[in-house]
């Protein structure tokens, strides 16, 4: 009996495919790289930048306003320092969406909280905002990054720690 996972590494069949999209919110050199790789592993990327004067990647759905998105969504904030952090996260939160997390460095407080109990947003969603995201795998780079954030999500996604564990 053939392994299906081996078949589609052997491109002997079509992967199995599913509605999926990837959000990155915030122009940056790390959604950039999150949206191309995002692509190639079937997710629809999305980029979610307020500011509209902002340098946005070609070739990507860029919206300016609150992603409509569905419960098969994911959304991962690019850069905590912006001062709308707070009000996108919080409008993120309103919606469906299966996962939510803000890139930064684990060993500093998060700033979406300070500024999500500002806007009054409830304990409970505020702990729906993942942080760190992605796997750790000392990665440095924007390319690292959203290779680790992907990882990441595609190990929550079916259920795996991620790592080295089998």
């Amino acid at each position: 009996m053939a392994d299906s996972s081996c078949e589609v590494a052997h491109g002997n069949a079509a992967p199995e495919t599913a509605e999926r999209t990837l959000v990155a919110v915030f122009a940056s050199p790390v959604a950039r790289f999150l949206l191309a790789y995002a692509r190639d592993l079937g997710y629809r990327p999305v980029l979610f930048e307020p500011d509209t004067t902002r340098e946005v990647p070609e070739g990507v759905e860029v919206i300016s306003a609150a992603p409509d998105v569905d419960g098969t969504a994911d959304i991962v904030v690019t850069d905590h320092h912006r001062p709308e952090l707070g009000a996108v996260l919080r409008d993120v939160l309103a919606g469906p969406s299966r996962w939510i997390g803000v890139l930064g460095n684990p060993r500093h407080p998060g700033p979406h909280v300070d500024a999500l109990t500002a806007l009054g947003v409830p304990a409970s969603d505020i702990a729906r905002v993942h942080r760190p995201v992605g796997l750790n795998i000392g990665s440095r780079t924007p390319p690292e990054i959203a290779i680790a954030t992907l990882a990441g999500l595609i190990a929550d996604r079916n259920a795996r720690p991620g790592g080295f564990a089998f």
